[in-house]
């Protein structure tokens, strides 16, 4: 069960439950993992995600959860893409740090109706 006080998030996926936390170590993962020289460049990077980036961001966020997990092990995860966005969307709420993973969303939203990632029908955190 994740301790929400700490902004860890869960994620179920194959019956199993994963923790999501947002950690200085996965912001360090998520900016080397996309190419971006700082964080402020998350939100404009996600704009136009493509699943590998989704796969990055989302093994960096369980790593810091605890899961010894690579973006190749998180594509393989048995879960809808909905649900796994849907917890990395959180857990960026969770840190407070909401805008640098849905400002391209509102962004997005305002045009597309999108989630968090483009092409997504939106998210419920926590």
């Amino acid at each position: 069960m994740p301790n929400r006080i700490r902004g860890e998030v869960e994620l179920i996926a194959g019956g199993r439950s994963y923790r999501l936390l947002l950690t200085l170590g996965a912001l360090a993962d998520i900016e080397d993992g996309l190419g971006l020289a700082d964080l402020a460049s998350v939100g404009a990077r996600l704009k136009t995600v493509r699943a590998g980036d989704i796969a990055i961001v989302a093994a960096a966020l369980l790593r810091g959860g605890g899961h010894d997990v690579t973006p190749g092990d998180v594509l393989r995860l048995p879960c809808e893409l909905a649900a796994l966005v849907a917890a990395v969307g959180a857990c960026f709420t969770a840190a407070g740090l909401e805008s640098a993973a849905s400002d391209a969303a509102r962004e997005n939203a305002a045009t597309e109706h999108a989630g968090p990632f483009a092409g997504t029908h939106g998210w419920r955190s926590g």
